[in-house]
């Protein structure tokens, strides 16, 4: 076989070389140890959490060591292709603070080692095919579908190994004059990796790979005779990203454990094209705990798995980003109880710290990271976000908020202060629901009164109003509260209530509750007096006389 002849008869416009490459994609000038790492998604329309685990994963080591992050859209599937999918991944990642250092944007590209879509990349992997049919290491093969499924029939039977390889790879062996009747005749055919393992377990050699995560991984060596090109001429993703992790010089590859089986087929093409292979780290999937056992999260059946999900509940970026941490290095609770103020950013990422035995999602504990999170961030801030929020998923509320901004950051700002502030702001969906009963609007009796004070409700709210004063401090305000309890016969502390059950109605929380109902519907709420300070004195008032009157 004069493979040279092949290789001109498949592909007689490619001209470059892999040496004219290798000049337009030099390596990179970094510092040393300077990691390059990328995202590859598919622009399938749906964006998910695992896309943010291993973005995260990819930017900390590459900005940790100086290095460099970029985004490639591996489109080459024009099946799954959806309309409008790459400005949702790159709007989402956005969102929670995912930095490319270059690679796709929605405008098209930033870099020098682009393109940086794989769908616009179709002669850079030509060339590459080409120069494995001029080693003898591919070939076309011309089985249609029909013969691939009765081969695929027969190996059932034989109970054998399904795929393409030794006996079962006819076209593998046709000599150059076959193979161009073939074509001459309009036969369609798909180039394959011409391997050299063995599928004999006894006779096949075993890799080992150092995985930056698992450590040592070893397994036999491939035998699969797989599809580098496609009859359309377009990449398989197994050849795309050998190419493309070469040409534009990454240097670890971070994915899913599922694609641990993939690893030998790899790593025979990394040997043939005769490039250095990327460290590969693969990280455990993303588990929930379902009935007190692990299952994988899964799109149909966990609406969290989503990255919108988050989005439309409003969860703030850096939550999610703190507690992404959490579950991404075993060490980091520790140290960020050592660093309660430092930036998540100044945490020393190590991959070797992930764990490789499924990472176990938790919505409480992100419920809880969220709390910690928000409790630090400034009123005004939380405002700004909740506007942004507002003005994308609940549209109806945002007047609420522009031009109210000093009322709303008043709200927000509620018992956060002091030695023990305030933790239960989670996310913009929660924090509404939490401070709607601020809004005549939005404002309801939720909550009953307390049974034994319900007979009273209205002498005391009568009361109240009629000893209110706007500019009574918290004491002063307390104080009348305790007084009406006391006249009306219920004990004026708790204590003495406890201690003598039978000798009041009740005591001074049944009446303030009953207080609290009236000016905010509920009987949980920060403090009162506090909040009356917010309301104002003729919301406040307007409000019990409404009880009153009910």
């Amino acid at each position: 076989m004069n493979y040279d002849k092949l290789a001109e008869l498949l592909f007689p416009q490619i001209t470059k070389t892999p040496e004219d490459y290798e000049k337009i994609f030099p390596p990179r000038q970094l510092p040393e140890g300077a990691k390059v790492t990328r995202l590859g998604p598919s622009p399938t329309g749906f964006i998910h959490l695992g896309n943010l685990y291993g973005a995260f994963v990819d930017e900390r080591l590459a900005h940790q060591s100086g290095g460099i992050f970029y985004l490639r859209i591996e489109d080459t599937d024009d099946k799954r292709y959806v309309e409008g999918a790459v400005e949702t991944i790159i709007t989402s990642l956005d969102f929670f603070g995912i930095d490319f250092d270059e690679g796709a944007t929605i405008d098209g590209s930033v870099g020098d080692y682009g393109p940086y879509y794989q769908s616009q990349r179709g002669e850079i992997y030509q060339c590459y095919v080409k120069e494995l049919l001029k080693k003898g290491q591919a070939y076309p093969c011309f089985l249609t579908e029909e013969e691939i499924a009765d081969i695929r029939k027969k190996q059932e039977e034989n109970k054998e190994n399904p795929g393409i390889y030794g006996e079962y790879a006819p076209s593998r062996n046709l000599s150059l004059e076959e193979i161009q009747a073939n074509i001459e005749a309009g036969k369609p055919y798909v180039i394959r990796l011409k391997s050299d393992g063995h599928q004999d377990p006894e006779k096949a050699r075993s890799i080992s790979v150092e995985d930056g995560i698992r450590g040592v991984l070893t397994m036999p060596e491939n035998y699969q005779d797989v599809v580098i090109l496609k009859a359309t001429g377009i990449p398989t993703y197994h050849f795309a990203h050998a190419v493309d992790d070469h040409l534009m010089r990454t240097t670890h590859v971070i994915r899913g454990e599922e694609w641990i089986s993939s690893l030998p087929i790899h790593v025979e093409l990394f040997e043939k094209l005769g490039f250095e292979m990327p460290l590969f780290c693969h990280t455990a999937q993303l588990m929930k705990l379902d009935n007190g056992n692990k299952r994988k999260l899964s799109k149909r059946k966990d609406p969290e798995l989503s990255l919108d999900y988050y989005r439309q509940e409003g969860y703030m970026p850096q939550a999610v980003r703190e507690y992404l941490l959490t579950i991404l290095n075993s060490n980091y609770e520790e140290w960020r109880q050592a660093n309660p103020d430092a930036d998540a950013a100044d945490f020393p990422f190590q991959a070797e710290k992930m764990s490789n035995s499924g990472a176990l999602f938790d919505l409480d504990k992100l419920n809880d990271v969220s709390k910690d999170v928000l409790v630090k961030i400034p009123a005004a801030e939380l405002c700004s976000f909740m506007k942004k929020w507002a003005a994308e998923f609940k549209p109806e509320v945002l007047p609420l908020f522009e031009g109210n901004e000093a009322y709303i950051e008043k709200i927000l700002d509620l018992g956060r202060n002091g030695k023990k502030p305030r933790k239960d702001l989670i996310c913009g969906k929660q924090i509404f629901e939490f401070i709607r009963y601020f809004f005549d609007d939005y404002f309801e009796i939720e909550d009953a009164y307390p049974e034994n004070a319900a007979p009273d409700a209205k002498e005391i709210l009568s009361r109240y109003l009629q000893t209110y004063d706007h500019g009574d401090d918290q004491s002063q305000w307390f104080d009348k509260i305790r007084a009406i309890a006391e006249d009306l016969g219920y004990a004026g502390r708790p204590k003495d209530y406890k201690k003598n059950p039978d000798q009041y109605k009740g005591h001074v929380g049944d009446v303030s509750t009953v207080i609290r109902i009236a000016v905010m519907g509920r009987s949980q709420s920060p403090d009162v007096w506090e909040i009356q300070q917010i309301l104002g004195e003729e919301r406040t008032k307007a409000r019990i006389e409404a009880q009153i009157q009910s």
